[in-house]
């Protein structure tokens, strides 16, 4: 099955915090959007959700990333395939170290941004843009040695 809507060009998304007032919270704000979004608590609560709902986006707190190994979603082959997008409430983006290293796909800081800002970022991250926490473990590893 694909990971886009099939019914409908809307983006689902699972929305993920530390607690039910931030995952609920990030539900809200992107439900204004017209993302079509449902909300849990947790890493673990996020894969059985992800398997009922199916979203193309997974909103998580920074903090969260930051925080808990994120194995079980590179491991499961339905969460691997999706993209992440951090959000935080309180870090900007100068100040975002994880996103290179765990391969989320962009960073919203919500006080500041724009509905504008949150849309264009919203269609780059369709899953057909590549991005997700699996594309990184695809990539080929190249087989020389660095260069000295």
């Amino acid at each position: 099955m694909s990971l886009m809507s099939r019914e409908s060009s809307e983006l689902k998304a699972l929305c993920v915090g530390r607690h039910r007032y931030l995952s609920d919270h990030f539900k809200r704000f992107f439900r204004k959007l017209g993302v079509d979004a449902s909300s849990v608590v947790g890493i673990a609560d996020a894969i059985p959700a992800a398997h009922d709902h199916v979203p193309d986006v997974v909103f998580c707190e920074y903090d969260l990333l930051a925080t808990v190994p994120l194995e079980p979603w590179e491991q499961d082959p339905l969460m691997s395939r999706i993209p992440v997008i951090a959000v935080s409430l309180t870090r900007r983006s100068d100040e975002m170290h994880l996103l290179d290293v765990n391969n989320i796909a962009g960073f919203f800081y919500l006080p500041s941004l724009t509905d504008e800002d949150a849309r264009r970022l919203l269609r780059a991250v369709r899953p057909s843009a590549g991005y997700s926490l699996r594309s990184a473990l695809d990539r080929p590893v190249s087989a020389s040695a660095p260069p000295a």
